[in-house]
């Protein structure tokens, strides 16, 4: 039986590979001189896919790993990683 882990990591490798064949789009597009509007708009479409990929990675994180953290002591710990995140996700 498969856990909800697993079924998690499977939708994200597939989310990733759609990615990937976006990022192969877009070498193409520009290898074909796409006009440039279009070729923004798919990169803007494969930031939001990235970032959805994200937040699925942080709510699995903050679900998993951080609330063991809070729950066994390691607080600090926790908020630390919560803060390293949020400081990268601004950038």
């Amino acid at each position: 039986m498969q856990t909800t882990n697993d079924i998690q990591k499977k939708k994200l490798v597939r989310r990733l590979k759609i990615i990937e064949g976006q990022v192969r789009g877009l070498q193409e597009m520009v290898a074909q001189n796409t006009y440039c509007i279009d070729v923004i708009t798919q990169t803007s479409a494969v930031k939001q896919a990235l970032s959805g990929v994200e937040d699925a990675l942080m709510e699995s994180h903050l679900q998993g790993c951080v609330h063991r953290q809070m729950t066994s002591g390691q607080a600090g710990k926790a908020v630390h990683e919560v803060l390293k995140v949020y400081k990268l996700k601004r950038k």
